[in-house]
């Protein structure tokens, strides 16, 4: 079984779908947690390490194999603090795939966000994978202010276009990154020639591999 630690509720249909049109059988248990995301962005990641720690904790006791954070605000709390517990399974964050596959793409990386909370954590991430993979590069992020009361209005075909928008305006740029999952549909509106990655299928492929690795075969 994979957990998912999620900071919305509308990630879970997102992932379901994924995984019954990519990896079916696999089992998937959502773990939502609003107010992670919400401590975050008013007083930083940090706040919410002895939260997420439960959550992780939590989904082991219930029999995960591996638990992915599909937020990228908290990733990197979530790395710290399943390492910190000594936790038995591993625990990714859904947007390091995406991150490997940027630094592959170009040396010139534009990081788009609608908070500014996942701003910094995702550049972070970034220059993490391209010193992993000995790649020199150049992050620069992008904040689509318009973006995210849309998102929270519940607007999510709107908030798609001011993200599409967003990313087509970007110029001198090998690859652009979408940071947050919920911004995933803005791919297919899109018109720049600039490949543009998202999050939710490479991250949720990460993690089924994960679930195999540490699932004894019958």
């Amino acid at each position: 079984m994979l957990a998912l630690l999620h900071t919305s509720p509308v990630h879970v249909p997102v992932f379901d779908a994924l995984r019954d049109e990519a990896h079916p059988g696999l089992e998937l248990r959502h773990f939502v947690d609003e107010e992670l995301l919400g401590r975050a962005r008013r007083e930083g990641p940090a706040a919410v390490a002895d939260g997420v720690r439960a959550v992780l904790r939590g989904a082991v006791a219930q029999g995960a194999r591996a638990v992915l954070c599909t937020c990228s605000t908290i990733g990197g709390i979530a790395e710290a603090e399943a390492e910190a517990a000594g936790l038995s399974v591993p625990v990714l964050r859904v947007d390091r795939p995406t991150a490997a596959a940027a630094v592959v793409a170009g040396p010139r990386v534009v990081v788009l966000a609608a908070l500014r909370s996942t701003l910094a954590p995702t550049t972070a991430l970034v220059g993490e994978e391209a010193r992993r993979a000995r790649r020199s590069v150049t992050v620069r992020s992008v904040f689509v202010g318009a973006a995210w009361p849309r998102f929270e209005a519940g607007d999510v075909e709107g908030y798609a276009r001011e993200v599409a928008a967003a990313a087509d305006r970007v110029t001198d740029a090998d690859v652009i990154v979408l940071a947050q999952v919920s911004m995933a549909p803005a791919r297919r509106l899109t018109t720049t020639p600039v490949p543009v990655l998202s999050s939710p299928a490479l991250g949720l492929a990460a993690a089924a591999q994960a679930v195999r690795a540490v699932t004894p075969a019958r």
